[in-house]
């Protein structure tokens, strides 16, 4: 059996022995804000293929997370291995924006292609807080304006200018001299547990549109506004039903763009090639990258030409490169992906595997009263439970070889990204693993 076809095994307590020397070691080497060293937290990894990881010490996990929902595709895809092995064998570094290589030009062609905008064109970056900054540098070159509507628990980068879209107060208190603050936010509404509310008309809803609506008008004239189309780290927070349509539309009215953030959403992970097409929105910028690279670091920022020619002519000079910009690993990795994306149709295989994870786990979760909510779209799923639980869920998980993350403000949300391509044995194993893992931390009362 491959590692790939593998199931869970523990054979030593996590962190092993080797985990907590690397540990040791990491701790001597690294700033102390980057990776979190607890007794109980957390093992290196040494190999992964599929949606199995083997840790430093051979313990075998079920990766539930993407590796950050990265891994659409399964860790170590043939496909993007070889594509890489290739490109390595004739190309590793290129001049992105001085002499590009080929396989950048022929990336940025199937972009265009799959893009639901009309005469696309992108700029590649390296990170998905890059492709944000490009879009915000967008809107203010293609509407002569500074303000921006962003939304409360949105996630947008860590960089100061995609950091000053980010709502969460802890990311932003440190730097708040230094950010932007031509940001106005406004709610995103909540959903029924365990379900969408129908059409736009819940309480909560009209609340969030009619805020939205007042913050449009009130102030300066605003260049975009921005949003994901499932808030991802705030806890896998749906959208209403026809709520971004009205937000999409009552934007265009302000004459800003609507700009999508679909860095964690993009490529299918919730079912659909693109969520906020899904949603009803076509946006007028969108922002992808993640499962984009297939592994690699490479996300993109993508938008109709009368959009992007908002940015002039280049004289030599790039108003917004980086050294490796269009990177040919990274190129040629996201090339493969995305024939894996259309040749195995990973949103249907989302779609399908994301409704059997949903209801599995609304089954084996059932009676726990802890859980508030179980909540999803396609293979993007949020179990929502007290304050801080999810941490002590994720520990509990590791010790049973599945890999989770907390998510949401307040760390009560456990959050699900797997690949699109667990075998039927590793879903049962998933589900039995999660659950599990719920009942230890919160009873089953």
């Amino acid at each position: 059996m491959t590692l790939a076809e593998a199931l869970p095994r523990v054979v030593v307590e996590p962190p092993g022995p080797r985990s907590r020397e690397l540990a040791a070691r990491l701790r001597a080497v690294e700033s102390r804000n980057v990776t979190f060293l607890a007794p109980d937290f957390p093992v290196f990894w040494s190999e992964a293929a599929g949606a199995m990881v083997r840790d430093a010490d051979d313990n075998l996990y079920l990766d539930l997370t993407g590796a950050f929902g990265v891994s659409l595709a399964g860790h170590a895809h043939p496909a993007v291995v070889a594509a890489v092995r290739e490109q390595a064998g004739r190309l590793v570094h290129g001049m992105g924006d001085v002499h590009p290589p080929e396989v950048k030009l022929l990336l940025l062609e199937r972009l265009a292609h799959l893009a639901p905008l009309e005469d696309a064109r992108a700029v590649l970056a390296t990170s998905g807080s890059e492709a944000i900054e490009i879009a915000l540098k967008t809107a203010e070159l293609a509407t002569g304006r500074s303000r921006f509507v962003a939304f409360e628990g949105g996630y947008h980068g860590l960089t100061l200018g995609s950091l000053a879209t980010t709502h969460r107060l802890d990311f932003r208190a440190p730097f708040a001299a230094r950010l932007h603050r031509g940001v106005t936010w406004v709610p995103w509404p909540r959903v029924a547990e365990g379900g969408r509310e129908e059409g736009a008309s819940g309480a909560d809803t009209a609340h969030a549109i009619e805020t939205f609506a007042r913050a449009l008008a009130d102030g300066p004239p605003v260049a975009g506004v921005l949003f994901e189309p499932v808030q991802g780290r705030a806890g896998v927070r749906l959208p209403p039903q026809g709520f971004l349509p009205e937000v999409a539309r009552l934007a265009r009215e302000a004459g800003a763009l609507v700009i999508a953030d679909e860095v964690f959403t993009g490529f299918g992970r919730t079912g659909a090639l693109f969520a906020s097409a899904a949603e009803g929105v076509v946006p007028d910028v969108l922002c992808v990258g993640k499962a984009l690279g297939g592994g690699l670091p490479l996300s993109a920022c993508v938008a109709p030409a009368d959009v992007m020619d908002a940015w002039p002519p280049s004289q030599g000079e790039a108003l917004h490169t980086s050294t490796f910009l269009g990177h040919p690993l990274a190129c040629a990795a996201a090339l493969a992906f995305l024939d894996v994306l259309e040749r195995e149709d990973l949103p249907a295989r989302a779609r399908a595997l994301g409704a059997r994870l949903l209801e599995g786990l609304a089954d084996r979760l059932r009676g726990v009263a802890a859980v508030r909510d179980v909540r999803g779209r396609g293979l993007l799923l949020g179990i929502e439970l007290g304050e801080g639980g999810a941490a002590r869920v994720a520990v509990e998980a590791l010790r049973r070889g599945v890999l989770v993350l907390p998510a949401g403000e307040r760390g009560e949300v456990v959050e699900l990204a797997p690949p699109a391509l667990l075998n039927d044995a590793q879903v049962e194993a998933g589900l039995d693993g999660v659950a599990a893992a719920v009942r230890a931390v919160h009873g089953a009362a």
